[in-house]
């Protein structure tokens, strides 16, 4: 009996262990439709376009939020209905302009980014910085090679900064 209780507890401690083990899952395969939607979101155009509009809709929004927080010094002989839609107007220009900054900054930005990482065929943080140089370099060169140069300076630095905040890349 003692041999009987002996080979019980052995199995018992061996089917613990294996209790014990992990499971692991099966690889699974991409589906068709997903190495499809991968294979639109590599091309540049695409992932540039998506950039623009996307930046164009976060410049709308901010743009209605700080127009609205504006407060000019209107004529007092003005309604109240005149003052309302004068101040309509001011954030109507605003959130346009807006708009349409944050929709250049986002599609240089995602296309530089994007044509780096393509010709490196590397994702690091290299990239955001040559990203973030050709966008600031960019939106400030009409100001000259002297505000081009800060612009880019800027730019590349706050976009490594924010990089590192979100911790993208390894």
């Amino acid at each position: 009996m003692a041999a009987a209780s002996e080979s019980d507890s052995v199995a018992a401690s061996s089917s613990s262990k294996e209790a014990e083990k992990p499971q692991i899952d099966p690889l699974r395969l991409p589906t068709v439709e997903e190495i499809r939607g991968q294979d639109i979101w590599n091309n540049c155009a695409v992932r540039s376009v998506v950039s623009g509009v996307m930046g164009g809709g976060l410049g709308l929004f901010m743009g209605l939020f700080l127009g609205a927080l504006d407060n000019p010094l209107l004529p007092e002989e003005l309604t109240a209905k005149q003052q309302f839609i004068y101040t309509a107007k001011q954030m109507g220009r605003r959130s346009f302009s807006s708009a349409k900054t944050f929709a250049v900054m986002g599609f240089i930005f995602s296309a530089a980014e994007c044509v780096v990482e393509k010709a490196r065929a590397k994702h690091d943080t290299t990239n955001t910085v040559v990203a973030g140089c050709v966008t600031g370099g960019a939106l400030s060169a009409k100001g000259g090679p002297k505000a081009a140069c800060i612009g880019c300076a800027g730019f590349a630095t706050f976009s490594v900064l924010i990089e590192k905040f979100l911790d993208r890349h390894d």
